[in-house]
């Protein structure tokens, strides 16, 4: 099951969640503001990262800048405190499964979520279509 972290102010989440309707993927809505994540949550998100910190903090936060402090100098324990305090340090939305973890919304990416084999058929049939237009344009009008 694709589950989706979001905040009701977040642009770039309401985007995530119409491409995952839109394309009808079963998804678990989660406001990460009025549901805050629990330690383990928390932990488990950063275990999903590949960059661990920079992938999922929003520098651009009014939180990050008032807190002013060196994430890299936390340990571990105190970098779970301060998110579980300050949801709002994380980039929203955060999009994941089982195998899957995308943080924000990329157009390109977030097709990852979908099953591979629908991926599948319709890149079978992108091809079929481009390889039609390919023929329209050679042949003599």
């Amino acid at each position: 099951m694709i589950k989706l972290y979001i905040s009701a102010s977040c642009t770039s989440c309401r985007k995530a969640k119409a491409w995952l309707t839109e394309n009808n993927l079963s998804f678990e809505e989660r406001n990460i503001i009025s549901d805050p994540l629990t330690k383990e949550e928390i932990k488990m998100i950063l275990s999903m990262t590949k960059t661990g910190t920079d992938e999922i903090i929003s520098t651009r936060s009014k939180v990050y800048e008032k807190l002013a402090i060196d994430f890299d100098e936390l340990s571990f324990n105190e970098l779970v405190e301060l998110i579980e305090k300050y949801p709002n340090l994380l980039r929203r939305p955060l999009i994941f499964d089982e195998t899957r973890f995308q943080v924000g919304y990329n157009e390109d990416e977030i097709h990852q979520f979908t099953p591979r084999e629908i991926r599948k058929i319709t890149s079978k049939n992108m091809a079929k279509f481009l390889l039609y237009l390919d023929m329209q344009k050679k042949s003599p009008a």
